[in-house]
């Protein structure tokens, strides 16, 4: 489940790399701005009907404590659409978000090379960092009412395994959007014209690919991959924190440049390497280091292949 979190935020980074050319930082952020608003969305029509809480608690996803998810019943299964309607707003919101930073902060200066963008991209991670903590505050709050939540627990060797609802919904979604992903890119003038600007940028230019609609739709997709993956990723784990992106971008960085940077497939790849590895490694070792663990084994591949998993293939 990890693992797809991981590979789902790192289609976005990917692309970006590969069309655009830098390594974006704020990337880490966009997931998180995405879970607010989509969370925020989920408490207010969750909350909306019968609840003792405030409209401003609700927006606030209970800044303070002053309202939990669990006390409101949210989960997929009591509240199917509070959980649907933020998922969508998770995603909306962080493409709209994506295209302001792009067209005020990144497109003034694209010219000027992958560097001052990267450079860029780390103050406008810290800015949106800390606009959210201020909005929302630094407290970790419960998002979802785990205890009526169904689920399984199937035999597996020599123990059993929980399976819960939000565990199969995460599965449909982030399967879905990757499949979707694929298509586009194999199946579509726009996805030939993504694979053909990541391979020459200036080739793309001179066969009349307009490269602008290109690089708009790369913050369209890649922000809305970024902004479901933030909300899945609190629901599945059910809690919500200002800082959950910044704490995924490392392993997100990570599945990328093990699966090979550049590639989308590679995203998906060193994705769910990266995130198995994070969380079985716990079981031989304190769990404080399961990060490392992960970018230990990304060192292992990398030696073995230092192109990463999807060498030589870029976007596609």
């Amino acid at each position: 489940m990890r693992g797809l979190v991981i590979g789902l935020a790192g289609i976005g980074l990917s692309m970006t790399y590969s069309i655009l050319n830098f390594a974006n930082f704020a990337h880490g952020d966009y997931i998180t701005a995405g879970a607010f608003s989509g969370w925020a969305t989920t408490y207010i029509i969750a909350g909306g009907f019968g609840s003792a809480a405030n409209i401003g608690s609700l927006a606030l996803v209970g800044a303070g404590g002053s309202v939990f998810g669990g006390a409101l019943g949210i989960n997929a299964i009591q509240t199917p659409l509070a959980v649907f309607a933020g998922l969508v707003v998770s995603g909306v919101f962080t493409i709209a978000l994506a295209l302001a930073i792009d067209k005020f902060i990144y497109k003034p200066i694209r010219g000027s090379g992958g560097i001052p963008l990267l450079i860029t991209s780390v103050g406008v991670a810290f800015a949106l960092r800390y606009v959210i903590q201020f909005m929302f505050d630094s407290g970790t709050r419960g998002t979802t009412n785990t205890g009526s939540l169904p689920g399984i627990r199937p035999n597996v060797i020599d123990g059993t395994v929980a399976i819960t609802a939000h565990d199969v919904l995460l599965i449909v979604v982030a399967g879905g959007l990757m499949l979707g992903v694929h298509i586009l890119l194999q199946r579509t003038k726009l996805g030939k014209a993504m694979r053909a600007m990541s391979d020459d940028e200036a080739l793309a230019r001179i066969t009349g690919i307009a490269t602008e609609r290109v690089i708009r739709s790369t913050w369209i997709i890649g922000g809305g991959l970024t902004g479901v993956s933030g909300f899945m990723f609190v629901l599945w784990k059910g809690t919500l924190s200002w800082n959950d992106g910044w704490l995924l971008l490392l392993l997100i960085f990570a599945a990328v440049i093990l699966g090979g940077i550049g590639s989308v497939y590679g995203a998906i790849a060193g994705g769910l390497v990266i995130g198995l590895t994070a969380s079985t490694a716990v079981i031989w070792i304190p769990s404080g280091f399961a990060r490392a663990a992960a970018f230990g084994v990304m060192i292992l591949v990398l030696v073995v292949r230092p192109q990463g998993i999807f060498a030589g293939r870029s976007t596609a």
